[in-house]
């Protein structure tokens, strides 16, 4: 599907989730998990810009932007983590269909993030993050 076709999907539910007399959010669904999609990221954007840009809704905790295995560039999308769950909602219907640098950016729910295999590279805490997850723990 078009990526602006997602964008234009989501801003609908958001929109009938207004009018509807419902006690409940589509948001709620995603419930047990704090992490968010985002896609049509500009190429030369870092993990602190983005970080950066979406730390207005929350606490980022963990960030995974993929790269080009050759070159080390980034791809335009990826992965974010918040500290609160309820912090994904607001990224979701405040981010998603925004213009940064020209280029319109697509924000959604991750049900189920699969963390990226471990490299030689990665530290305990990122290990940690990866195994557990980041989303609140259900008492």
């Amino acid at each position: 599907m078009n990526p602006l076709t997602n964008v234009k999907n989501i801003q609908k539910l958001g929109e009938q989730e207004l009018l509807s007399d419902r006690k409940t959010s589509w948001h709620d669904q995603y419930k047990d998990s704090a992490w968010i999609f985002i896609g049509g990221l500009p190429y030369d954007l870092t993990e602190g810009d983005v970080i950066a840009i979406f730390s207005q809704y929350g606490e980022v905790v963990n960030i995974n932007l993929i790269r080009d295995k050759d070159t080390g560039k980034q791809k335009g999308y990826g992965f974010l983590c918040y500290e609160d769950q309820r912090s994904t909602i607001l990224a979701v219907d405040n981010f998603n269909g925004i213009k940064i640098l020209g280029r319109t950016i697509r924000v959604d729910h991750v049900a189920n993030y699969k963390a990226p295999k471990d490299s030689k590279n990665v530290d305990e805490e990122t290990k940690r993050l990866r195994k557990e997850g980041c989303a609140p723990k259900n008492t």
